[in-house]
């Protein structure tokens, strides 16, 4: 057998292993292998085409497999392979600066909204969340990019992430308020302020605390092999915690 090394973003798809033991004759055949073990790992490794994705690396012992004959190169049993993910390739840049100003007047109008009682108010909180997450950008995060950081209000604070897993979290947002909405319009105003109060409360442990539940809500749904939720938590991050900044 063949030892095969997992990099710690893709070891929640491996139940925590960080090496495993596969079986084959060609790279193409120890990663057929380890895929027959642990199915979770194929969106995450493969395309559509059985292709390895553009940010995932393979070697075997120290040499990429691309440079050798790729999944075709065969290997014997003390070979190691080692997956390593391209953090260039697999991660963007995100301004969690544009995140937490977009949380904090996700709070502020949805609490003024409440003590008033302005249902239209939510209304509006709705639809920017809701455009935001169409145009993958924070709903609000435009009153940061044309006034907070121009005037140095607020420094900007770029982490290597995932923006897919923070477009969900706001489009989550954005359909728990379209419910509220919806139980304003039937009569229910204590189901609406409800539904308004827990994304208040989600946006606030965002904030205050760094910990996105819908982020970690897509991350484990990536876990459950759902379609569509293939990228992986930062590497060493707890899902849905705050990536911390390299220094």
């Amino acid at each position: 057998m063949t030892t095969l090394k997992i990099p710690s973003p893709l070891r929640t798809y491996t139940e925590g292993q960080s090496e495993i033991d596969v079986q084959g004759v060609t790279v193409a055949e120890a990663m057929d292998d380890l895929l027959e073990q642990h199915p979770a790992l194929r969106q995450h490794l493969f395309n559509e085409k059985h292709e390895l994705r553009p940010f995932v690396n393979l070697y075997i012992n120290k040499e990429d497999i691309r440079q050798l004959q790729d999944l075709a190169t065969p290997i014997k049993a003390d070979d190691r392979l080692m997956i390593v993910p391209s953090i260039a390739g697999g991660l963007s840049q995100v301004d969690h600066s544009a995140l937490r100003t977009n949380q904090a007047f996700i709070i502020g109008l949805s609490l003024i909204a409440f003590i008033l009682d302005l249902p239209w108010l939510v209304v509006m909180v709705a639809l920017v969340m809701a455009a935001g997450t169409a145009f993958n950008a924070p709903g609000f995060g435009f009153i940061y990019r044309r006034i907070f950081k121009p005037l140095k209000l607020i420094k900007p604070d770029v982490v290597d992430d995932n923006p897919e897993p923070h477009r969900f979290a706001q489009g989550f947002g954005a359909a728990v308020l379209a419910l509220a909405v919806v139980a304003f319009w039937i009569g229910v105003p204590t189901v609406a302020w409800g539904l308004v109060w827990l994304v208040m409360v989600l946006a606030a442990l965002n904030l205050f605390v760094g910990f996105c539940a819908g982020c970690a809500m897509y991350y484990w749904l990536g876990r459950l092999s759902v379609p569509g939720f293939i990228k992986s938590p930062p590497q060493e991050n707890f899902p849905g915690m705050r990536p911390k900044a390299k220094t």
